[in-house]
């Protein structure tokens, strides 16, 4: 094996999804109460989420806090309530609007995975894993290989990477072409210097997905490792031709 080169930081693996800021509050586990005031909620609410969406944080935050005192039961205004608070830099106020949130609603999958993804991001990774299973273990999540994936990066960053190739497993078992759980499972090999198996994944993933310059990258840097100078080659020459102005192209001109 070749003595190892430092080319580049492996390939980012915070890809959390925090899911979409849905544009109604209507759900089973949401209340509605009389008609007036649950419309005015309703109408702050959409409101919130626009400027949400808009980056008008401050514009989003003052309208779900006028939905939410009409309507305090609607798990999915306080769940983008949090969103904006984060966006905001006021994490104390996000953390409760987030266990508010699952509070209200606690199997919806979107609000659980949302405050699992907030928690990892802040380093709490036990309670992170805790609200991705319950997320995962939710029946109705009908796209639960994106929540196994998002665990899975978790655990990369905690690390603990038995317990991380079991969830992208898991993801794959449920859908086996699933490209993220594949290229995450790359970065892992890759990362526990398991070249053979990262190559192995990296090419399933690139046998159904359009690669981008950092994935491509992540070739270079596995055929280096593995010793295979035409490979290693022809991901170089790939980036130079489809992303010559990337980053990437910029690293393997200057290493030569």
């Amino acid at each position: 094996m070749r003595k190892r080169k430092n080319l580049l930081a492996v390939l980012a693996t915070s890809l959390l999804l925090t899911g979409c800021v849905t544009t109604t509050t209507t759900t089973n586990s949401t209340p509605q109460p009389d008609a007036d005031k649950g419309d005015a909620a309703d109408l702050n609410y959409q409101l919130g989420a626009r400027y949400y969406r808009n980056g008008n944080f401050e514009l989003a935050r003052d309208r779900l806090l006028l939905s939410i005192e009409l309507n305090p039961k609607n798990a999915v205004a306080h769940y983008t309530l949090a969103l904006t608070y984060e966006q905001l830099e006021n994490l104390r106020l996000a953390t409760d609007s987030y266990e508010k949130a699952v509070q209200i609603a606690p199997r919806d999958f979107n609000v659980q995975n949302a405050y699992a993804v907030f928690l990892c991001n802040h380093r709490r990774f036990d309670e992170a894993r805790d609200h991705f299973d319950r997320a995962i273990k939710v029946t109705e999540n009908d796209n639960s290989e994106t929540t196994m994936t998002n665990a899975g990066v978790c655990m990369m960053q905690k690390p603990d990477h038995a317990i991380a190739e079991n969830y992208f497993r898991q993801a794959l078992a449920r859908k086996p072409n699933y490209g993220e759980a594949l290229l995450q499972l790359s970065v892992l090999k890759f990362s526990t210097e398991d070249y053979l198996g990262a190559r192995a994944f990296l090419q399933r993933y690139l046998s159904a997905n359009i690669p981008t310059a950092d994935v491509l990258y992540l070739g270079v840097r596995i055929e280096d490792e593995l010793g295979d100078d035409r490979a290693m080659t022809d991901y170089s020459n790939q980036i130079l031709r489809d992303f010559p102005e990337s980053a990437e192209a910029r690293r393997i001109l200057e290493s030569g």
